[in-house]
């Protein structure tokens, strides 16, 4: 099992002000990572850091030569706006194949070659969406939304997805089905996972490993051993850590 990111005694912010601090951790091919923490607490800043969005002001932050070729497949929080987004779910999920496209001259290329369209294809089938490929986008469920979204991940990189906070707005029934799908992703397609989430209580079942942020690091390891720390037990116990 490779190292995909290593953090060491890293500082992620902005200007004068650190949102995460002395952070120490390692993401492994494989894992599933959740980051917890309340709201303020670097999740955020975390994420746009480990996307390469912004760089560590100290400390020393390694992504393997693999995850730095291939990249990391990303979704973010949904606004009402990208909710309503009038596109068919075959062109949303094609979109992400833009990243893999190669450096010719765009005259010289067809929009989406027919290696483009056989990888949306593909990732529609994993992600169970395939016969709502001329569906419009802004008409689906949340949950159907979230697949979509994340066969358009897939098609940038298989490697990494990073998922912040995907449950927001899904009903139960929903987020179990989201949590399955992940899983499954992870375990049967070797897709190595960071989640982002408010959800202790769900996600500590499907994680292997935990990091709870309150700008420093509060606990890195296994949901076992967080269910017995002092965070572990509020956050367990619906109080906000």
């Amino acid at each position: 099992m490779s190292t995909l990111i290593t953090c060491r005694h890293v500082d992620f912010g902005y200007e004068d002000h650190d949102a995460v601090v002395d952070l120490s951790m390692e993401v492994d091919e494989g894992d599933y990572l959740c980051v917890v923490g309340a709201n303020g607490s670097g999740k955020s800043t975390l994420v746009k850091g480990l996307l390469g969005l912004i760089k560590p002001l100290k400390g020393e932050l390694t992504v393997a030569e693999e995850l730095r070729r291939t990249g990391i497949g990303y979704l973010p929080q949904q606004t009402a706006a990208q909710r309503d987004f009038p596109a068919a779910v075959r062109e949303v999920v094609l979109s992400g194949t833009l990243s893999r496209r190669e450096t010719r001259p765009f005259y010289k290329r067809p929009f989406y070659s027919a290696d483009a369209k056989r990888l949306a294809a593909s990732c529609m089938g994993k992600l169970g969406i395939s016969e709502l490929k001329n569906h419009c986008y802004r008409e689906l469920s949340g949950g159907q939304q979230q697949r979509v979204l994340i066969a358009r991940a897939l098609c940038a990189t298989s490697r990494m997805l990073i998922l912040d906070e995907p449950i927001t707005g899904l009903d139960p029934s929903a987020i179990q089905d989201f949590y399955r799908l992940v899983r499954r992703l992870n375990r049967e397609e070797g897709v190595t996972v960071l989640m982002v989430s408010h959800d202790v209580p769900g996600i500590i079942t499907q994680a292997n490993k935990i990091l709870h942020l309150q700008q420093r690091v509060l606990f890195f390891g296994s949901p076992e051993e967080y269910r017995r720390t002092a965070a572990g037990r509020r956050y367990l116990g619906g109080e906000d850590g």
